[in-house]
Parts: C-alpha cells; structure tokens; sequence
C-alpha cells in the first residue's frame, strides 16, 4: 500500500493531465446520458398530460359519450340502460396495407364507405375513426382479422331492453349519448333528477317514472290487435291516474325501437297524442254538456227540442241516428245528439262557452316532461257558429293527451290535474291543482258516462265488474276542405271505475275500416269501446283495482239508470 501511494504521487506532471482529462470525460459522459433521460422523460409527461387537438398528429381518445343514469318504470323494471361499446379505429402509420385492411373491415362492416376510409388513411394522420356502436359480434370479427393497425376504444352505449313498448315516453339518445327525445332529453335538461338506483337497477343512478310497465304492454298489445282488426293505419292511447295525473302508460302507433334511433325520423311515428291535433268529435260532448251544468244553464232534468236540423250560416247541423223529438240531457249525451249538444253550447252562451274551454287548457299548449305539445287549432274569431259546431267536436283540433287532462276535472271531484310522467301521490296531485269545476258536476259527469255504457253508444266498452264509463267520438277526417265520410278519426274517452274513479283511459284509431267483425260498421262505439272494454279488463287486476262482486255492481248501476 505504501508503494503503491509513493508511485502514485510519484506520477510525471503528463501523467497527472491525462488522468483529469478521462476523469472530466467520465462526468461529461454521464451528464449527457442523464440529461438524455430527463429530455424522454419529460416527454413522456408532456404527451401524457397535453391535450391533443382532433386532426393533429398522435393517437387520441375520441369518446364523447356520457354515462347516463337508468330509466325505471315506477316497479323498478328497466327501460333503458347504458353498457360499454366498442369504437374501431386505425392507426395509419401503423398499417401494413391499406387495400388489405380496407377489403377485410369491410366484409365485417359492409356499410362502410369504403372509398372514404381510403382516402383518410392516406391523410397522415395518426387517427382516423371507422365506426362506432359496433356489436360485440362485429368487435370479435374485427379483431379476429389480425389487421396491424386496428384498435378499439371504450365507449358508453344506450340500451332500451323493451325495444319500442315505451319508445314515446322514453325517447332516445344520439351517437354521442346525449337525450334527444322524451323522458332522455328531460333527464339532460335536469340533471337533478338522477338520483342512488335501487338493488336491481343495472347503472348507479336512476330516474322513475310513472309508467307501469306492465299496464304499457296491455295498451300496445291492444292498440296493435285493434289496428290489425279493424285495418286502422295508426292508434293511440293512453292510462292516467284520476287524482295524481300519473301517466301510467301511454303509447303510439306506428312506433319506433329506439334501440334503431333512425326509425323516429319517419314521419309516420311521431307521437299522436302529443305531436298530432285533431277534431275529435262527439267526445267533445263530455265538455259541453259538462260547461251546461255547472253554469247552470242546464240541469240533468232540462230538454231540447233535436226533431229538427239546424240551420246557420249555410251549415245544416243534424244528428247521425236522430230519435226526431225532445231530449233530455242524458238522452242528448248517450244518443250523442249534435243538435241537442249545440243547442246546450248556445244555452251556456258563446262566450261562457269558450271561457270553459280555456279554464280547461284546451286553447293552449300543453307542457309534460316529455315536451311541449303541439299548438291547438283554434278559430280566429269565435263567432257563434264556431260554438255550435266545437260542442259536437268540429272547429276545434286539440291533441289526444290535451282532452285527457281536460276530462280528469269532470271526472275527479273537480281538480285540473297536470299529467307528469314522473311519480306523484294522490294526495299531491289533487292538493297542488286548482279547482275548476262543481264536485256535483264531476258527480253528474261520471253518472252520465256510465249510463252511456249501460245503455247508449259506449255499451261494447264494459269490462264485467269495473264500471266504466265513457264517451264515443266518430269524426269525419277533412280532405282537403271538406269533410270526408269514408275516413273516421274514433276514439272513446273512459273512466273507471265511475262509483270511486281511480284511472281515465282514451283510445283513438285513425280510419278504422268497415269489417265483418263490426257488421261492416266503423263508428267508435264497435271498435275503439270495444278496445277500451279490453284494455280495462287486463289492467285493472294490475292496478289492483278490486272488481265489484256481481251483487254489488247494481246498486250503483241501479241509482244511475233512476236519473235516466
């Protein structure tokens, strides 16, 4: 060790420089290499946390898709959902072949422009997206290929697993999962409304709705069996809880999947009892008569001379099946006289008359949280003529849902409920709305519908135990400008049951056919009553609505039939 220390100190002044030079390169070595590694390094941070434009160079996320809470009917069945879907991608400077790639993607996806794929691949860029919602199916096929290049990325997919059944009411999403339409566009309007999903909801949140899922499916079904029975070319209808103004189901037809959102751009789907307005004939009677009493204009036991035709202003007013003498009030409304309903309109005065229908929200737009709904139709000078003719349901087009929520007042005790789509109680719903009619004119409405069943044009609408009540409506559609007899707007407007009214339910059908199952006939009471007897039927037990033991039911049928 000694000598090894005296050689050392011992080196020539040449020796010393040369040793201090490797020392000197030795460090500059090792800054190189480590300034080396802080420039990748802090490249690599860079890319990780710069936002990369879309078109620049560089691989990038494209998902712009945004998780959206599950819809649930009010029993906490699932109507629509998100789950997580596959966009295709390919990185060009990655890719081997374009021709190759291009002919294999499309023989998985023959939809593809497949010139514009070429063309994109050529661009430089270092993302170019394909497609995007592709099924499970399509992302095996696709990756099977083996095509270097491809890439998936992660995006959330809306799901309607009952398909069309509530397509109306939920409405549906864009490719970027943002609500368009319905109960999915409200959702995005308030967020608030998402709240903690229950144990068997799929997703962390959930929205409610006042739909029964159950109740819907009867509707469809029923509206779908009418349509092809009596050759109808659309349908509607719609169930709402009396008190709370649940919508408890509400359907269209032709309706839409909106698992298939471009099949809601055909015209033909729109929703009829929101988006459609129309002269619905004598149901309007319900209006009129109900206006009469409780201005007290008429009473249950007034009469009006219908023997003959009206004749005002070039128009002849008469009756389909006219009985050509006096009737009385109840005559007037299960006879379903035009002339007798005109003359109670005249007797309750063209103004009076009007003001009804507005308190009732028949002359302005409707709002629910599906939409608003479309603007009625309304004479630009309500002159007296115009009064005659809306209280037989002419002159005056409203949407179906409109002449639903106008009828809950006269049907329970006399409160102008809103109809929501979302849950509301009873004791809500009748203690936020503002009473608009007499409780004696609800009472004297309700004895009215039901004796229309019993015995005047509703009588194929019964459902044995449930006491329902109900008015028929046959309008002649106009054609160009005139009334065409051949197409017929029906529908029946009901309540049950009509001793303790708990649900209205309204069906229409647009130009129902004449068929051997209706003696060749096509007015309202032997095709939309008939459908509502059958609705009411399967529904009841759903609702729970506990039938009247045959005993029972004609004590109240009984104390009708003595005001008639």
């Amino acid at each position: 060790m000694t000598r090894d220390l005296h050689m050392s100190t011992a080196a020539s002044p040449a020796e010393r420089a040369t040793l201090a030079k490797s020392r000197y390169r030795y460090r500059l070595a090792c800054l190189a290499f480590a300034l080396s590694f802080l420039a990748i390094a802090g490249r690599l941070v860079s890319l990780g946390f710069a936002a990369v434009e879309p078109g620049a160079g560089g691989l990038h996320d494209i998902s712009t898709t945004v998780h959206r809470p599950d819809i649930l009917d009010r029993n906490g069945r699932l109507l629509a959902t998100d789950i997580k879907g596959a966009t295709l991608y390919a990185d060009p400077a990655k890719v081997i072949d374009r021709d190759e790639l291009v002919e294999q993607v499309a023989s998985v996806l023959p939809d593809i422009d497949t010139a514009e794929l070429r063309e994109k691949l050529k661009q430089g860029k270092r993302f170019v997206a394909i497609k995007r919602e592709l099924t499970p199916q399509q992302q095996a096929e696709i990756y099977e290929l083996g095509q270097p290049g491809l890439g998936f990325i992660e995006e959330y997919r809306r799901v309607y697993p009952v398909g069309a059944t509530a397509c109306h009411v939920v409405g549906y999403v864009n490719v970027d999962n943002k609500g368009l339409a319905g109960i999915e566009k409200f959702i995005d309007d308030n967020p608030q409304l998402a709240m903690s999903a229950p144990e068997n909801a799929v997703g962390g949140e959930a929205v409610t709705l006042s739909l029964d899922l159950g109740v819907q499916h009867v509707v469809r079904e029923e509206l779908v069996n009418a349509m092809a029975t009596y050759r109808a070319k659309a349908a509607a209808g719609a169930v709402i809880d009396v008190a709370s103004g649940e919508v408890i189901a509400m359907v269209s037809l032709p309706d839409y999947d909106p698992n298939h959102r471009e099949e809601a751009l055909d015209k033909d789907r729109l929703n009829r009892m929101t988006s459609g307005v129309y002269e619905l004939g004598s149901v309007f009677k319900v209006l009129t008569v109900a206006g009469a009493l409780d201005a007290g204009s008429s009473t249950m036991r007034s009469s009006y001379d219908a023997s003959h035709p009206i004749h005002v202003g070039g128009f002849t007013i008469e009756d389909f099946h006219g009985k050509k003498r006096r009737l009385t009030v109840p005559e007037i409304f299960i006879y379903s006289s035009n002339i007798g309903a005109a003359k109670m309109a005249l007797s309750l005065g063209v103004n009076r008359h009007r003001a009804f229908l507005e308190k009732l929200g028949l002359l302005s737009r409707l709002t629910t949280e599906i939409g608003e709904s479309a603007a009625p139709i309304i004479p630009s000078h309500w002159q007296q003529i115009n009064t005659i003719t809306i209280a037989y349901g002419h002159g005056l087009s409203i949407t179906p849902l409109q002449l639903a929520t106008a009828t809950l007042p006269l049907v329970n005790g006399g409160f102008a409920v809103s109809p929501t789509f979302l849950p509301r109680s009873r004791l809500a719903g009748l203690r936020q709305s503002p009473s608009v009619v007499k409780p004696a004119t609800s009472q004297a409405m309700l004895q009215l519908m039901r004796l229309n069943v019993l015995k005047g044009t509703g009588k194929r609408a019964e459902a044995e135990g449930y006491r329902v009540g109900g008015k028929t409506g046959t309008a002649e559609k106009v054609v160009g400008r005139h009334y065409e007899g051949s197409k017929l707007l029906n529908s029946f407007l009901s309540v049950f049951p009509t001793d303790a009214p708990e649900y209205l339910v309204l069906v229409m059908l647009d130009e129902p056919k004449r068929v051997p199952e209706t003696n060749n006939e096509a007015t309202a009471g032997v095709n939309a009553a008939p459908t509502v007897g059958k609705i009411v039927a399967r529904i009841a037990p759903i609702l729970g609505v506990a039938p009247k033991l045959p005993g029972d039911q004609p004590k109240f049928d009984a104390k009708v039939l003595a005001s008639y």
